[in-house]
């Protein structure tokens, strides 16, 4: 059996988790508006976030796709 490719990078994994943690502590904020984050998959995706932004191996942000009205 041939091993899968990681989907996400051990330096994403470790920045979500330092993501997770602030938010328990109370002390994450969300971007523009500086409120507290309660969500728990929010916090997963400002994890995400700043490790895209580092360069670390995490998949693009899927787009949300509309459907026009006819």
């Amino acid at each position: 059996m041939a091993r899968k490719a990681r989907k996400y990078s051990k330096k994403a994994s470790s920045s979500v988790e330092r993501a997770m943690k602030k938010r328990k502590r109370g002390n994450l904020k969300s971007g523009r508006s500086g409120r507290k984050v309660k969500s728990r998959k929010q916090a997963i995706a400002i994890g995400l976030s700043e490790a895209r932004k580092k360069g670390a191996k995490v998949p693009k942000k899927t787009s949300k796709k509309r459907k026009s009205k006819r």
